[in-house]
């Protein structure tokens, strides 16, 4: 019950792994790229070469990865962990993904007689490396049996919705929606104070102890402040994909999302801008005739 696997060992990953291995758990860990795997090895973990041979390691695989298609390569590809897995054992499938597909996989692993837990987290890198996730989870109760000690080294807050797949990735959909509707409306209150000439330290200052702050504003815009958009916190095409998977679910019951569908197209627009890489706060390099703060980086002071 010590030995988990985590696949993808990207920020989000590798920080729940060293969480795991600081509590005692054996961490057995893939990824694709190379640094990734000598990142794990030098926290103490176990390094192995695809899916498969870490899932044959282990009765919990997390899965640290970014959508569907990527849950689905790792699971079923040709190195996938399925062929590997002990029956009973417990997939726990931490992407943000359409509740459909959480649907399909529960009933595929099912064939195979391994449980999912679906388990979209909150929390972001700090709360990765410092074991304070919000997990939403959804799955049987045998599952829970299997898993619950993993789950709870790694979070502050299991909420456990029931034994139907796919409750758990709607509400962080809905979740996804608000706080990317916040970054894009964070990043367009910051633009109009750079283009009205104001201090933007002292902007953030005023409005984080106002009215108009929110978690989005007191997270995000500190990064805006300090030109720090690069390596990202979260990668801005994490809003695209999110905030697309809101509108199909919206799409689905035709229910209109005005203000998704704006933040959506600010954020898809400065992806085809070649910023898809950079910090999710980069969309404010969109709006024309800034003069944005460069470069002081992430611990520089904001006064």
């Amino acid at each position: 019950m010590k030995d988990v696997g985590v696949v993808g060992l990207g920020a989000m990953g590798l920080g729940v792994a060293r969480t795991l291995l600081a509590k005692g758990f054996t961490v057995h860990g893939c990824d694709v790229r190379p640094q990734a795997l000598e990142s794990l090895s030098a926290a103490g973990g176990v390094a192995h070469a695809s899916p498969a041979d870490t899932a044959s390691s282990c009765d919990t695989l997390l899965l640290f990865v970014v959508n569907a298609k990527q849950v689905s390569s790792v699971l079923h590809g040709e190195q996938g962990a399925v062929q590997r897995m002990r029956p009973g054992s417990v997939v726990v499938s931490c992407a943000t993904v359409p509740p459909s597909f959480m649907h399909d996989l529960g009933r595929q692993l099912d064939a195979a007689g391994v449980h999912l837990i679906e388990a979209p987290v909150s929390g972001g890198i700090k709360g990765a490396a410092e074991g304070r996730l919000t997990l939403l989870t959804s799955g049987a109760e045998a599952a829970y049996g299997i898993c619950n000690a993993v789950l709870e080294a790694i979070s502050t807050k299991v909420y456990r919705f029931g034994p139907q797949l796919g409750i758990a990735s709607k509400i962080k959909i809905i979740n996804q929606l608000l706080v990317g509707v916040q970054i894009a409306a964070a990043a367009e209150a910051m633009a109009l104070g750079l283009r009205e000439g104001v201090d933007p330290a002292l902007l953030y200052d005023v409005i984080k102890s106002s009215a108009g702050n929110s978690w989005a504003f007191s997270d995000r815009v500190p990064r805006i402040v300090q030109g720090d958009y690069s390596p990202p916190h979260t990668a801005l095409d994490i809003f695209v994909k999110d905030l697309g998977l809101v509108l199909d679910l919206a799409r689905e019951s035709q229910f209109p999302l005005p203000l998704t569908s704006t933040a959506y197209q600010m954020f898809a627009n400065a992806s085809s801008a070649g910023l898809g890489s950079e910090d999710d706060t980069a969309v404010i390099k969109t709006f024309p005739g800034l003069e944005l703060p460069q470069g002081k980086g992430a611990d520089a002071p904001l006064d």
